[in-house]
């Protein structure tokens, strides 16, 4: 019996270390992968937000034209697509880790490994060119000429809620 559960447990191991090594040789698949966990959808992609998974493929990552207003002025969600088309892979990663504008969480893209960075890369161009360049980032002040969340901090609130101060 107990021979029996070893082989099993070798089997699992094996089927285990299997499919983390075919995630490993495919880096389209890996890109796709770290997209998702990334969630670069999430601002990159017109509509994720709102509907998640049932976004096309064919439709994702070809940036917003909705901005983000801060202190730093107003940035855009960059079609990810059309820069992957006009980069080589090294040129990617060093743009990836030049940083840039809020809210782009930057300090992510910088830790990635350059295995990582050519994943993201490799499955922006399997998926090929698509949309239009976003807007160009607005300095502070600048009129904006789009819709725009407003990245501000507010003061604290006071509600009333019955008879309770919240």
């Amino acid at each position: 019996m107990k021979r029996f559960q070893k082989m099993m447990l070798a089997a699992l191991f094996s089927a285990s270390v299997s499919v983390q090594a075919a995630e490993v040789r495919d880096p389209v698949e890996r890109g796709r992968y770290l997209v998702a966990v990334a969630d670069c959808n999430g601002c990159h992609t017109a509509g994720f937000a709102e509907a998640g998974e049932a976004v096309p493929e064919a439709a994702r990552l070809t940036g917003l034209g909705v901005g983000f207003s801060g202190p730093w002025g107003v940035s855009y969600p960059a079609n990810l697509r059309l820069s992957a088309s006009t980069l080589s892979k090294r040129e990617w990663r060093v743009r990836a880790r030049a940083g840039g504008l809020p809210p782009m969480p930057w300090a992510a893209l910088k830790t990635m490994t350059d295995g990582d960075l050519n994943a993201i890369y490799a499955y922006l161009r399997a998926l090929g060119p698509a949309g239009e360049a976003a807007p160009a980032a607005l300095p502070p002040g600048a009129p904006i000429p789009t819709p725009h969340f407003v990245f501000v901090p507010q003061p604290p609130t006071r509600t009333v809620l019955g008879a309770r101060t919240h």
